[in-house]
């Protein structure tokens, strides 16, 4: 765990003691335990002109796993997107290419095949009947991920190349997933893991283990309206198609959807949640185990989640928000998004400002999301519509603040040390209390300070 993290989604707080919010989901460890039903691989193909690892696999061991995606919803989608949705319905035709069937998932870096055209499609498509071959199942049932520079197409005898050399190296080890989530860097100075278990009833009622495990990349171009960039959640659970998506979508709006690096949202954002049932514990529609496993679930994506904040491109500062005291959890939620969005805010980390103005007006920018972000959030879609794009509740004169662990404001300036504070700001994490004083809606965001370094990195990006 990063410095200062304290696992699991916030609860309940009282609302006089501006502190961090208590957990509510399982613990989480930042490493590889790859579950039941899946071997993996990843490797330098030669996609990356500077020779890392850029190739990736997971793939099942036995029987076909279940799926369920959210992708981006910026309207420019690349090949990849394209051709998941696509292979997602054919296997599921109920799930309208949000849920599905797989035997496997491919993942090419350096390259993310966007804005390539009718030729970037073919591509991506030869991609995914490459590696079915060289695995004995159909086209149809693989999946792919791409990331890196926009507008260049996949070297594809390099890639071809490559599958054919990963695929008969595939493993089923922690250090084979390992080695995927290696391969899906970018920018990313760090892999980011998780993993969580829980105990689920077998076949024949006794409990067994389940495990959970996720993988991702992306620190730029970090603004998500669904997921964010590549993250892949694996699951050795049975779990249908449709009730895997029942859970993955909610969990998306309140972790990956709550982190803002930069403001721009990408072109390949996807989620991946495959279940291989190899445990032999199900989780069926709307039963308790479904709700275990979500809080699961919920666990290892939080944490990817604010892994990618904290590594955000140049970062030395993870800002994470919790506001507790909202209408509801969706004021709570819009409101913790913008403070960690602001670039005023992320500028005043870096410089370790207990500037409570860049909170304040932050808070009175927020927005509540789009239609369906709400509904996949939860709300009915009667409650969404009228509710998409709206102000939260806000009251100046109820609202609290504190920073780094002293109240800063509380309806009106309040007295404070500003060098103490300053010198609390100083540490890996930096948390924004905000307390809205109008009901018991609770929510998080986590973003990053904004440093010199994220200029140098992307000045010259493609250069």
């Amino acid at each position: 765990m990063h410095p200062g993290e304290q696992q699991g989604a916030p609860g309940k707080a009282h609302p006089r003691d501006l502190v961090a919010l208590p957990n509510a989901l399982p613990a989480v460890e930042e490493r590889a335990a790859i579950p039941g039903g899946f071997r993996a691989g990843g490797m330098a193909a030669g996609i990356k002109p500077s020779g890392r690892p850029d190739l990736g696999v997971i793939a099942t061991t036995g029987e076909i796993a279940a799926v369920a995606a959210v992708f981006t919803r910026n309207q420019v989608v690349a090949a990849p997107i394209r051709v998941s949705r696509a292979h997602l319905n054919a296997t599921e035709a109920t799930g309208g290419g949000k849920f599905g069937w797989a035997d496997a998932i491919v993942v090419t870096a350096g390259c993310a095949n966007a804005a390539t055209g009718p030729d970037g499609d073919t591509d991506q498509a030869d991609v995914c009947k490459t590696l079915s071959t060289l695995l004995g199942t159909e086209p149809e049932r693989t999946l792919a991920l791409s990331t890196g520079i926009i507008g260049v197409r996949l070297p594809m005898k390099k890639v071809r190349d490559g599958l054919t050399a990963l695929v008969p190296k595939l493993a089923a080890t922690d250090e084979a997933l390992a080695a995927v989530a290696g391969a899906m860097m970018t920018t990313d100075t760090k892999i980011k893991l998780a993993t969580t278990s829980l105990q689920l009833p077998g076949p024949d009622g006794v409990p067994v283990k389940v495990t959970v495990t996720g993988i991702c990349k992306g620190v730029g171009m970090i603004h998500p309206r669904m997921a964010t960039m590549l993250s892949v959640v694996l699951t050795d659970a049975s779990v249908p198609p449709a009730t895997l998506h029942s859970l993955l979508a909610p969990i998306a709006q309140r972790t990956w959807n709550q982190i803002s690096v930069d403001g721009d949202t990408s072109t390949n954002d996807t989620v991946f949640l495959v279940a291989s049932g190899a445990s032999g514990a199900s989780a069926g529609p709307a039963s308790r185990e479904a709700v275990d496993l979500g809080k699961a679930i919920e666990a290892v994506a939080r944490s990817l989640a604010r892994q990618q904040a904290a590594d955000g491109e140049g970062a030395s500062t993870l800002i994470q928000c919790q506001v507790s005291g909202a209408t509801d959890d969706h004021d709570a939620r819009a409101v913790a998004r913008a403070v960690v969005s602001s670039s005023l805010l992320k500028a005043a980390v870096h410089g370790r400002d207990p500037n409570w103005g860049r909170v304040v007006g932050a808070a009175g920018n927020a927005r509540l999301p789009d239609e369906p972000m709400l509904v996949a959030a939860g709300l009915h879609p009667t409650e969404a519509a009228p509710r998409a794009g709206r102000l939260p509740d806000l009251d100046l004169d109820k609202l609290r603040i504190a920073i780094a662990g002293t109240l800063v404001f509380d309806g009106s300036p309040v007295f404070f040390d500003r060098e103490a504070v300053r010198t609390a700001m100083d540490a890996p994490v930096v948390l924004i209390r905000l307390h809205l004083g109008l009901g018991g809606g609770i929510g998080e965001a986590f973003g990053c300070d904004l440093t010199e370094q994220y200029v140098v990195e992307n000045a010259e990006y493609t250069t």
